[in-house]
């Protein structure tokens, strides 16, 4: 299989026509070898929108969501992200395509090793990772310019607003454990403001602040 040829064909039949509109974010979609990231044997999916399994009850996203996602942080060259469940590492990569630095939390070290692994053979220096609980965010390379959460929560957790930056977006499932709807929240002169982005569907985020 031609993976670039399908990278390309994904981003131009199913992620550019449905509103994603950022240039740097489509690049870095052309780019990240999303094949890499998806479990042995299931390469010859990797590019159809769709969410797919990774084991241990995860799944790596689906790549519109992923696009839609990224390109509502707005992102900057010089931001620093934190990124509440690496799960994959593909969301991460994407990431880091854009950003200056990505600090990235998981739960499961299994994944949390196959994930970094992955993203240092593709040549990644701008990720630092740590095994923790994602709900109390990462205090101590606070503040972070945006935070990405890939899991769903039954509501916000206060310590990453409290981690988040003076003009700082942050996007977030919150909802249910089975649906839930994509909140962005930006911080503008120290309050809150929160915007819904429609219904998704992501795994539930476990900690004290999640379910």
């Amino acid at each position: 299989m031609d993976y670039e040829l399908e990278r390309n064909r994904m981003v131009d039949k199913q992620i550019a026509p449905r509103g994603i509109t950022d240039s740097r974010v489509l690049k870095a979609i052309r780019k990240v070898p999303r094949h890499r990231f998806v479990e042995m044997g299931q390469e010859d999916m990797a590019y159809t929108d769709q969410p797919l399994p990774i084991g241990l009850n995860q799944t790596i996203s689906q790549p519109y969501i992923v696009a839609l996602m990224t390109q509502a942080l707005e992102l900057k060259p010089e931001d620093k992200v934190l990124e509440i469940g690496t799960g994959s590492g593909y969301q991460t990569a994407v990431l880091a395509e854009l950003c200056r630095e990505v600090y990235t939390v998981e739960k499961i070290e299994k994944l949390l090793k196959r994930a970094m692994t992955i993203l240092e053979e593709l040549g990644y220096e701008n990720i630092t990772s740590k095994l923790y609980n994602g709900t109390q965010g990462w205090p101590e390379h606070a503040p972070y310019d945006a935070i990405l959460v890939t899991a769903g929560a039954p509501r916000i957790p206060e310590p990453l607003l409290s981690q988040l930056s003076e003009g700082g977006r942050m996007l977030i499932p919150v909802g249910g454990q089975t649906y839930q709807e994509l909140i962005k929240i930006t911080k503008e002169d120290g309050e809150i403001q929160e915007k819904k982005m429609g219904g998704c569907r992501f795994v539930p985020l476990l900690g004290k602040h999640g379910w």
